[in-house]
This record gives structure tokens, C-alpha cells and sequence, in this order.
């Protein structure tokens, strides 16, 4: 009779702690019983019926998702490679488990397809200097549609943005470009203030200005060794008028 009942005894406690289950913090349990929802339970010591009761261990903590590279044609028709990484957590357990069958797979492909969508809208440049408006977009975009997945999007970042090499050969000319453009600006509003001091200076001195811009440029070359002046016969004449 010990014999049975030490037995029992043991064969309950083995029950016992084979229904007991452990939730950290961030964690959360999604019960069913025969197959219909019963509840969320944790975190700490849960008690799960066996055979009666399955559960789904939901992480609640922020999870990054690679989006993998996207093959994008911009709308000025330039073929660009474009990948992005979405941070997101499950904000309710029950509809990440019941709405959807795969949340994680679901929000990466949604965010594959959004990501064409968005860079395709765009122009080359904008894609490459409006990271932000883009990743914004993105991010308004997934988080509205996730929502009645029970899962919040927390941030979207791109990544990379790959061009083809021709044309960042043509994107370093248009810079070079650019950049000699503006050193052009800059010397041409330098001479042209030059100019007016001069003239100014020319009224007052009763000289021409070219006269004066030729003396300016003689005190320049006069720095320079092994230098031959030349004086024009009207910069003479003025020059003993003044005496």
C-alpha cells in the first residue's frame, strides 16, 4: 500500500512539473484549449493542462528584419539596388498568433514590396539625398498595415543604395561639373566687384580702369624673378601727365 501511494505521490509531481512553464519578462504565452483561444498568460510560473492546453511563445521584445536588396527601377528609369532593415515588436501577442500565420515572414515580404513601391516614385537624386522622407514613408506605410497583425513598427531604415558603376562615372562628372560652375560664379563676381572699385578709383585718379588693372597686374608680376615689363604708350603718357 506505501508502495502504490508513494507511486501516485510521485506520478503527480511529475505531472505537476511537466504543466508548469516558465515566461520571462518579455515574453508572453498564447493559449488554447482544445483549439479555442483562452487567454495570455505571463510572465513567471504558468500552469499549462497537458493534452487539454497548447500554447505559442511570443517574444515582445524590439526585433530587427533584413529586408534583402530590391532591384528598383527610379522613375528617371535608372536601375538602382536598394535593401533596408525594419525594427518592430509584437505589440499584441493574440493577433500576432490568430491574424497571421508567420508575422516575421509576413512584415519582411510587405516591406519588400513596399520598398519597390516608394523608390520607384523617386528620381535617382531624391533617392539618394531624401534617405529620410523615404525611410519616413516606409514607416508610415508598415506600421498601418501591420497594425491589425498586432505588430508595431518601431523605425525603417535603407541601407544601401547601389548604382550601376556608368553611372557613378556620370554622377562624379556632374559633381566635378558642378564644382567648376561655381569656381567660375565666384572669380566672375570677384572681377566684376574688382571692376567697379577700379572705376571708382579710376574717377578719382583720372585714369581709365584698364590703366589701373594693368598697374595692379605689373605689381603681380614684379614679384616673380626674370620678369620683362612692358609699358604701352597711353599708361606713359598718363604717367607724365600726373609728374
Amino acid at each position: 500500500m506505501t508502495v502504490m501511494v508513494l507511486g501516485v505521490i510521485i506520478f503527480v509531481v511529475i505531472l505537476v512539473l511537466c504543466c508548469l512553464r516558465v515566461f520571462r519578462e518579455y515574453e508572453r504565452g498564447v493559449v488554447f484549449r482544445l483549439g479555442r483561444f483562452d487567454g495570455v498568460r505571463g510572465p513567471g510560473l504558468v500552469f499549462i493542462f497537458p493534452f487539454l492546453e497548447s500554447y505559442v511563445r511570443i517574444d515582445q521584445r524590439i526585433m530587427t528584419l533584413d529586408v534583402d536588396k530590391q532591384e528598383v527601377i527610379t522613375r528617371d528609369n535608372v536601375p538602382v539596388n536598394v535593401d533596408a532593415v525594419v525594427y518592430m515588436r509584437v505589440s499584441d501577442p493574440v493577433k500576432a498568433v490568430i491574424e497571421i500565420e508567420d508575422y516575421k515572414t509576413g512584415t519582411t515580404q510587405l516591406a519588400q514590396t513596399t520598398l519597390r513601391g516608394i523608390v520607384g516614385e523617386e528620381t535617382l537624386d531624391e533617392v539618394l539625398s531624401k534617405r529620410d522622407t523615404i525611410n519616413n514613408k516606409l514607416h508610415k506605410i508598415l506600421d498601418l498595415a501591420t497594425d491589425a497583425w498586432g505588430i508595431k513598427v518601431e523605425m525603417v531604415e535603407v541601407k544601401h543604395v547601389i548604382v550601376p558603376e556608368a553611372m557613378q562615372r556620370a554622377i562624379a562628372r556632374e559633381a566635378e561639373a558642378e564644382r567648376t560652375r561655381r569656381a567660375k560664379v565666384t572669380l566672375a563676381q570677384g572681377e566684376y566687384e574688382a571692376s567697379e572699385k577700379l572705376s571708382q578709383a579710376g574717377k578719382v585718379l583720372g585714369a581709365e580702369p584698364i590703366h589701373l588693372r594693368y598697374l595692379e597686374t605689373l605689381s603681380e608680376a614684379s614679384k616673380e624673378q626674370n620678369t620683362t615689363i612692358i609699358f604701352p604708350m597711353e599708361l606713359m603718357d598718363i604717367l607724365k601727365r600726373k609728374k
